[in-house]
């Protein structure tokens, strides 16, 4: 241990002021002096936090992409097979009350910063598959009724704050219910479809992260509650694209088991061959 602080901290000890402000802003001036400046590895609650702060600004980036495979392969496919518009736009709607109850309840930015990069990539997600299914209007409403209810949430004076904590009870509930419909649609469908593995995955091993990150640095039951039950269903939905991995939809399989007709051939008397009548042409017998 001691050589590797003799090694590492003539580096922490100079290192250049934006970097160490930053460092200062992330952990704290005491976690930052027992971690980098004096290397006090045995200092178990700041290694913690450490652990928490590098796992909420890896998920915080993770998400700024993390829908982005599942909106090109909507606008690849021009479909919506196998996405549930009702999962989003209960998944958009919990989004968008608990980005507006943690910017209020003034929580660091690490443990719900990916909130706000989800929601715009649901509103697109949600354009997009109203748009494949001939509904442009309801869109175009969609979007208009999500900015107004942006404006009432985090206005203080119009939504109390007791309100939003009694609307934030509701966003766990409707992040668990947004799950259901697209665990029903694949189910139902029998694929996946248009969804994208990349998102699924991603959002199970997010809100394992997160469910760590909330019991480190949020005292707030409500919020890992949220956590907890939303992976449960993320694990769901992970395991249904494991099972249904090759399985083509159900329009899909229905398309593919339709046959062709077997158009008859004439025999050399003239007559159709029986195997128009369902009979092959070697069932013919001569008779006599």
């Amino acid at each position: 241990m001691e050589s590797l602080r003799s090694t590492l901290q003539p580096i922490t000890h100079n290192l250049p002021v934006p970097i160490r402000d930053l460092g200062v802003s992330i952990l704290g001036k005491t976690c930052y002096k027992s971690l980098l400046l004096d290397i006090d590895l045995e200092a178990t609650e700041c290694l913690k936090l450490a652990v928490s702060k590098g796992l909420g600004i890896g998920i915080i980036g993770a998400s700024a992409i993390v829908k982005v495979p599942q909106i090109i392969k909507l606008y690849g496919s021009k479909s919506a097979s196998g996405i549930s518009f009702l999962s989003y736009l209960l998944e958009s709607a919990s989004y968008l009350i608990s980005l507006a109850y943690n910017v209020r309840q003034e929580f660091p930015f690490s443990t719900y910063g990916e909130t706000g990069f989800m929601l715009v990539q649901n509103v697109v997600i949600s354009a997009l598959v109203l748009h494949y299914t001939n509904k442009s209007t309801t869109a175009a409403a969609f979007v208009a009724q999500l900015a107004a209810s942006a404006f009432l949430l985090f206005n203080k004076d119009l939504v109390p704050s007791e309100t939003l904590q009694y609307l934030q009870a509701g966003a766990g509930a409707l992040s668990v219910a947004s799950k259901l419909p697209q665990i029903w649609t694949i189910y139902q469908q029998g694929g996946t479809g248009q969804l994208s593995a990349f998102a699924v995955f991603n959002y199970l091993a997010g809100s394992l992260s997160r469910i760590f990150t909330t019991l480190q640095e949020v005292d707030d039951k409500l919020i890992l509650y949220g956590f907890i039950a939303g992976f449960a269903l993320n694990a769901v939905l992970a395991a249904q694209m494991i099972y249904y991995w090759n399985a083509p939809v159900a329009k899909s399989k229905g398309k593919q088991k339709e046959k062709l007709p077997i158009a008859p051939f004439a025999t050399p008397d003239g007559k159709s061959s029986a195997a128009s009548k369902g009979k092959q042409p070697g069932s013919l017998r001569r008779r006599g």
